[in-house]
């Protein structure tokens, strides 16, 4: 069992995405919606609310992406076929520096 979750609610357009990619069986019933939930680590978990700060988790750890990360999260489970991609999401969904002025304008 994974530390933490990724909650993914399922609409028609990404359900379709899900199922084309083989993962129909990995759909799960949270609380009356279909959804599919992505592992993920405590070191990957700090690194998405270093970058998402507004980002709560249930008692269940899991949580809820906003909009936009949860969109290149689909296609990258799309594009690789599997839920097992927190390793590499993670490089796309977490910006270190985001929010830091560029070191030249701190002199």
């Amino acid at each position: 069992m994974a530390d933490y979750l990724i909650n993914i609610f399922l609409d028609d357009e990404k359900r379709g995405k899900i199922e084309a990619a083989g993962l129909a069986d990995k759909i799960v019933e949270i609380d009356g919606k279909k959804a599919v939930q992505v592992e993920m680590s405590a070191k990957e978990q700090k690194k998405l609310v270093k970058g998402f700060s507004d980002l709560a988790f249930d008692a269940s750890n899991a949580c809820v992406l906003p909009a936009e990360a949860e969109a290149k999260l689909v296609g990258i489970i799309a594009d690789m076929k599997t839920l097992d991609v927190m390793k590499f999401a993670i490089m796309k969904l977490y910006n270190p520096l985001a929010g830091k002025a560029p070191r030249s304008a701190l002199r």
